[in-house]
C-alpha cells in the first residue's frame, strides 16, 4: 500500500542550519526506495527555501508522496529547558513486529494516533508502546533509551516492529547507544529516556 506520504521533521537553528539533515535525508531517500516512490533529489534544495532568511528556531515538516510531490512546512520551535523530564506511560494496544510499515515515518499514523489517545496529555507527555510479544518498542513520537547501568545506552531493535529514528541512528553511530531487546520489567528498573531528532534525549520518569 502507498496511499500514504513519508515524513521527515527537523529542527532548524539560525546559526547552525538544520540538525541532523545527512541523516534526514539519507533515511528518506532509503525509504523511497523501499516503498517505489520517486527520489526525493530536489529534497535539500526545498529545505533551504522554506527557512530562507528565518532568524528563530523552527520545526519544519516535509512530506514526499508516491508522485514525487514535496511539500514543505514551518513552526516556530522552543527547545525544551534541559534536563526538563516527560511523564511517560504504557499504551494497552500493541504494534505488530511483522508490520514493516512501522519501519517507515508516514503520514499512516493510525497505531500511534490510538495509543496517545488513551491518556490525556496532562497525564502523560508520551505513551510508550510494545510488540505482541510484550517487548518495548517506542513511543507515540520517539525511540526509547534505556539506561541499564552498563555505561551505554540500550534501544529495541527495528526488528521488535518500530521506526529508525534519526536521533536514535545518530547516537548508535556514536556508540552512545547499543540495540538490544527490553522487556517491560527491564524498563521499570532502569533509567528511561525517550527521544527524537527535533527534540534530543529527554530524561523520562516511567508510570506503569
Amino acid at each position: 500500500m502507498t496511499d500514504f506520504s513519508l515524513i521527515e521533521t527537523l529542527r532548524f537553528d539560525p546559526d547552525a542550519g538544520f540538525v541532523r539533515l545527512r541523516l534526514h535525508l539519507a533515511r528518506l531517500s532509503r525509504s523511497a526506495r523501499r516503498v517505489g516512490f520517486p527520489e526525493p533529489a530536489a529534497a535539500a534544495a526545498k529545505l533551504d527555501e522554506a527557512v530562507a532568511g528565518a532568524s528563530r528556531g523552527l520545526r519544519v515538516r516535509l512530506t514526499l508522496d508516491r508522485q514525487g510531490l514535496m511539500e514543505v512546512t514551518t513552526a516556530p520551535f522552543t527547545p525544551l529547558p534541559a534536563d526538563t523530564p516527560w511523564t511517560v506511560r504504557i499504551a494497552t494496544s500493541r504494534l505488530d513486529s511483522n508490520d514493516k510499515i512501522l519501519r517507515l515515518k508516514t503520514t499512516n499514523r493510525a497505531v500511534y494516533d490510538t495509543a496517545r489517545a488513551e491518556y490525556a496529555s496532562s497525564d502523560a507527555d508520551e505513551v510508550v508502546m510494545l510488540n505482541e510479544r510484550g517487548e518495548v518498542c517506542e513511543g507515540t513520537i520517539t525511540s526509547v533509551f534505556l539506561d541499564d547501568g552498563s555505561g551505554i545506552l540500550r534501544t529495541p531493535p527495528i526488528s521488535c516492529g518500530l521506526l529508525a529514528g534519526v536521533l536514535r541512528t545518530e547516537l548508535i553511530c556514536q556508540r552512545k547507544a547499543r540495540v538490544g531487546r527490553i522487556s517491560l520489567e527491564e524498563l521499570r528498573a532502569g533509567r528511561l529516556y525517550v527521544g527524537n531528532s527535533l527534540r534530543g534525549l529527554i530524561p523520562a520518569i516511567l508510570i506503569a
